[in-house]
């Protein structure tokens, strides 16, 4: 990270049990935002893929660019016009727990309010693969909440961490 920035923790959640996490009344006081989430999903066996929304907004604003590998194969994806987009091959995988896969989001420029909002994501997971993808959210509003689900038919795992900091400019 250069000189003069740096990171303040806004807030962390720990799951006892949920279906979905929201980080609301965001500050407007950062240059940048980080997203951290640790853990897994109940769905098991299987692997699951996050979905983030800014602002309670459901509308088809969101588009996604993604790679994902696994050290045998790779492969990429494109998704535009989502109501709630995911970053795909960025998973928690339930039999990863307590290994835990970690995905980082960093959403830069969140509070601006004449620009798009873009993310970056990149994730990992034990036993599993590593990701990278790139969202856009067509909307020039602050970002002042963000919601966070797994994919249509799993829920976090009780355990799993959101943590969310703010990047200051010195």
């Amino acid at each position: 990270m250069p000189a003069g920035n740096t990171y303040e923790a806004i807030a962390t959640q720990t799951l006892g049990s949920a279906a979905t996490i929201t980080f609301s009344s965001i500050p407007q006081t950062y240059t940048d935002l980080v997203l951290v989430v640790n853990g897994s999903t109940t769905r098991g066996t299987t692997s699951d893929t996050i979905r983030i929304q800014f602002n309670g907004d459901t509308g088809s604003n969101y588009s996604s660019t993604n790679i994902v590998g696994n050290g045998t194969a790779a492969s990429s994806s494109r998704y535009s016009n989502q109501t709630m987009p995911f970053v795909d091959g960025i998973r928690l995988t339930g039999t990863d727990f307590p290994l835990a896969s970690m995905i980082v989001y960093q959403l830069m420029n969140y509070s601006n309010t004449t620009t798009n909002k873009t993310v970056l994501a990149r994730g990992s997971g034990a036993n599993y693969n590593v990701a990278a993808a790139v969202g856009l959210w067509r909307s020039t509003a602050a970002i002042t909440s963000i919601y966070l689900q797994g994919d249509t038919v799993a829920n976090f795992a009780i355990g799993t961490t959101f943590s969310l900091y703010g990047i200051k400019n010195a």
